[in-house]
């Protein structure tokens, strides 16, 4: 026996793109680039290995499913300042739940909001396509359908809640939102937030707001779900925003973040998590605490990945790719992604993924289908030598 919602599901990007290259033996001359994977290289803040140390003695104890006191006061803190936030807004123990990274918190936040049926028919979560793979492998294990909304240059790569159907919203238990977006960079604008939000209080869904990626930006801090919250009246009813030190703090090994907004999900959701989610050990809890305290180590993280943004102009010229509003990748135009990914690895030794693997077709084709994705999360030296073979190998078919 088992469960025969996992067979909806394609295989993993990771998964194809091993199918993809198996074969295809890469020049030895030069050494491989992994572009194809979003996992930070710069160097951790040192803060990290004396704090863990300091706390050794909690290596003995369970952890609390909600990490620390002091942790999730440190969250508020950190949230009222990087979105100004009113006073009072946001309280330590309502508001806030430690988990052991986001993708975790994604998957189960589909689990802990989707019911069994909505207004009798079946529940629907929407999402962007492209998408962040979780988010429709947790749809579709919760037992929803999952609707993808195109997010193409069209529409500046973000989908548009206003073109959906009132008898769809009503069926909607869940809409992901990715900002800044996973792979185009885009960022959703405090407008569009906002309009996000009443949709949900007004058709009684949950909006998810991803926003993982929002200390890494090229020229304005993005907005975010809870600065939108502060905007209209309600408080956070039907709003999470996700956050993790993967991305911001360059410590993806640390598995630490948390979500945040609505109350009476984050009750549910830690009920949930005491049955089947990862405790975070003190340890960590300790060092992600002083990660969140801290912004000099941000400062210098987001004028790297900002210092490569501005390479990758000078190598592939005046791309809008080279300059997303967030995130640390290329979405690059080239035509044909799959085929351009081969070629990169046959002749450069770059991998890199293939759009299409980030998206599904629907009406009008696959979204993804004419790009790649390249992270650059490698030192300078790395980043210049892997864009130059990158432009050598594509030259002239950058859209």
């Amino acid at each position: 026996m088992h469960n025969d919602r996992l067979d909806t599901l394609t295989d993993y990007p990771f998964d194809r793109l091993r199918s993809l290259l198996r074969g295809i033996d890469p020049p030895s001359a030069v050494p491989p680039v992994l572009m194809h994977i979003g996992e930070p290289k710069h160097q951790p803040p040192a803060l990290i290995a004396p704090i863990v140390a300091e706390h050794a003695d909690d290596w003995r104890r369970y952890p609390p499913p909600n990490g620390t006191p002091a942790f999730r006061e440190t969250v508020v803190a950190w949230l009222n300042r990087r979105y100004r936030l009113p006073a009072g807004m946001l309280d330590p123990d309502r508001h806030v739940a430690l988990v052991a990274g986001t993708r975790e918190a994604l998957f189960l936040t589909a689990l802990a909001t989707v019911p069994t049926a909505k207004r009798g028919r079946r529940p629907a979560v929407l999402m962007p396509n492209p998408f962040y793979q979780v988010y429709v492998g947790a749809a579709e294990i919760a037992g929803a359908e999952a609707v993808l909304l195109p997010a193409s240059a069209a529409n500046g790569f973000q989908p548009d809640l206003a073109t959906v159907s009132p008898e769809l919203l009503d069926r909607t238990a869940l809409v992901y939102l990715n900002s800044p977006a996973n792979p185009q960079g885009s960022v959703a604008d405090l407008a569009q937030l906002c309009a996000a939000i009443r949709l949900a209080r007004d058709h009684d869904f949950m909006l998810a707001v991803d926003e993982c990626y929002a200390e890494i930006y090229t020229a304005d801090p993005p907005p975010g779900g809870l600065e939108a919250c502060a905007t209209l009246a309600g408080g956070c009813a039907n709003v999470l925003v996700f956050h993790s030190l993967s991305k911001r703090s360059s410590a993806p090994g640390l598995r630490s973040g948390f979500v945040a907004g609505d109350p009476d999900f984050i009750a549910r959701f830690m009920r949930l998590r005491q049955y089947a989610g990862a405790l975070v050990p003190l340890p960590v809890v300790a060092a992600s605490a002083a990660l969140w305290r801290d912004e000099a180590h941000v400062e210098a993280n987001r004028a790297l990945y900002r210092e490569k943004f501005a390479l990758a102009g000078d190598l592939l010229g005046d791309h809008p790719a080279t300059r997303p509003a967030g995130g640390f990748y290329l979405w690059l135009d080239v035509g044909d992604g799959e085929a351009a990914a081969r070629r990169l690895w046959a002749e450069a030794a770059i991998q890199v993924m293939p759009g299409t693997y980030l998206a599904r077709d629907q009406a009008g084709g696959n979204p993804g289908a004419a790009y790649i994705r390249a992270a650059l999360v490698h030192d300078l030296d790395t980043t210049s030598d892997a864009i130059t073979r990158l432009n050598h190998v594509l030259a002239g078919r950058l859209a």
